[in-house]
């Protein structure tokens, strides 16, 4: 396996630049020049910090179906929307462009955010062809567009369901009405949004199960494809809701009902066109 970590700079950035982790596998003899689907793995932390709970543990997951991992430590406060977006369409667009080098099959990069990575992902899936994000980057719609999401617990809304804490980083306390409906995703869907795998909580009290409940409903709407799974018991934040992700610290995230998700996830990737 190759590690390689690449800065990934943006026109606004504040603090500096983002990084992008790369765990490449190697491909096996019986696996000669194969091409792998890519995961860009985005930790939550409601844009002011990244969770490390819910990064190299789940790129681990992802190696071991046989995908490369990419952990994105993109930009959070006091950077503002759109920096972060930016970041994550400029980390797609260079897997895309190094995906011959890499064995990536460019047909198949995809994003997983939780929570409040899970907004970005979903922004990268609803404005991949907005000029507004790809057009300061120098690249076109098609360089920055995931072939796939994955949304873990997100956050969508930035309506009676929001999660106040995550909009105040993106935006700043004083943003507008019109800034916050700029950014509830629900609003954003259109046709041409990829398609989603969805998980949530029903006892989610952070982030409320009706952020991906909103989302579902709004791509059905426009006739796009999704899986949703909504788990009866866990709270926010449960990553792989396993042990390993868990400790002692989180102990009540320790679910085992809810860690039948990646499986589900891995599925969900293999029958993607």
């Amino acid at each position: 396996m190759r590690y390689e970590k690449i800065e990934i700079t943006v026109p606004g950035q504040l603090t500096g630049a983002a990084m992008l982790s790369a765990y490449l596998l190697d491909n096996i003899s019986v696996a000669k020049d194969k091409k792998r689907p890519a995961v860009i793995v985005c930790p939550g932390g409601g844009y002011w910090n990244r969770s490390d709970r819910e990064s190299e543990p789940v790129i681990m997951q992802f190696l071991s179906m046989g995908y490369h991992g990419f952990l994105m430590d993109y930009s959070v406060a006091p950077n503002r929307f759109p920096t972060s977006l930016r970041e994550l369409a400029k980390a797609v667009a260079l897997i895309r462009e190094n995906s011959e080098e890499w064995n990536v099959d460019p047909e198949k990069i995809l994003v997983c955010g939780f929570s409040a990575a899970g907004h970005l992902a979903c922004s990268l899936g609803t404005f991949w062809n907005q000029e507004f994000v790809y057009g300061e980057l120098g690249l076109s719609a098609e360089q920055v567009k995931p072939n796939g999401l994955l949304l873990c617990y997100p956050v969508i809304s930035s309506g009676k369901w929001r999660h106040e804490g995550s909009f105040n980083k993106l935006l700043g306390e004083d943003a507008t009405p019109g800034q916050m409906e700029e950014v509830s995703l629900e609003l954003a869907v259109t046709e041409h949004m990829p398609p989603a795998f969805i998980w949530h909580t029903y006892e989610d009290e952070t982030v409320p199960v009706e952020n991906s409940m909103m989302l579902a409903s709004a791509m059905k709407n426009y006739g796009v494809n999704f899986e949703l799974h909504i788990y009866p018991k866990g709270g926010h934040g449960s990553s792989l809701a396993n042990e390993e992700t868990s400790g002692t610290e989180w102990a009540s995230l320790n679910i085992p009902s809810c860690q039948s998700w990646i499986s589900l996830a891995h599925t969900w990737i293999e029958g993607l066109k």
